[in-house]
């Protein structure tokens, strides 16, 4: 039976899904792995998304809580919002509440990826605080490290991530991920991928 791999985003404008989906292709490139993209929720009313000038979604499924269970892993994607997860994923992760009384996630690998405004503005700390999330449900964070590497210790051109999970620099929304985040977010992909098949083999 395949290791299965989600692959559970929110996006406004585009940056975390083209890191979506290369972790995804990261992640389909382990043999025995399944991977899937989803999509969290909107929250947010189609009048104010267009006041946002946010473009349209893509076409990957919505969610639900009840399909979590289904995976064997996890990789979670947001934007920040001063300097911590947006509040459309955390209104997902608060429907969760029947998966944590069962404990049903306990035990599951689980990765994070991000996009942010600019270089300070949430690289590290929108992973370290959407730790708790994990934390709660006795999932198990899985960070990159510095396993990337020579990619970690970019100097020369701007580079989202950290040794917490695959990133990029939005701006003010005209950038797009680079080769070398791309990159990263394909390695981040393959990594939890094999570990989440190590782990499922020596349940």
């Amino acid at each position: 039976m395949a290791t299965k791999v989600y692959i559970v985003y929110y996006s406004m404008y585009g940056h975390v899904h083209k890191l979506a989906e290369e972790i995804q292709k990261g992640a389909a490139s382990v043999e025995g792995v399944e991977a899937k993209l989803w999509q969290v929720p909107e929250i947010l009313s189609d009048e104010v998304l267009g006041k946002m000038s946010a473009p349209a979604k893509s076409d990957a499924p919505i969610i639900t809580p009840n399909e979590l269970a289904e995976a064997d892993g996890f990789i979670f994607g947001f934007p920040t919002r001063f300097g911590m997860m947006a509040a459309q994923f955390k209104a997902f992760l608060d429907s969760t509440g029947g998966l944590w009384r069962t404990q049903q996630l306990a035990g599951k690998p689980a990765g994070l990826f991000f996009s942010t405004g600019s270089q300070g503005g949430g690289q590290e700390t929108t992973a370290l605080t959407a730790i708790t999330q994990l934390t709660h449900h006795g999932m198990i964070f899985v960070p990159i490290g510095y396993t990337f590497g020579a990619g970690m210790f970019e100097m020369e051109n701007v580079k989202g991530g950290s040794p917490y999970g695959a990133g990029t620099f939005a701006g003010d929304g005209s950038r797009v991920p680079t080769e070398l985040e791309l990159q990263q977010a394909f390695h981040q992909g393959k990594y939890v991928a094999t570990i989440t098949k190590k782990l499922k083999g020596s349940a």
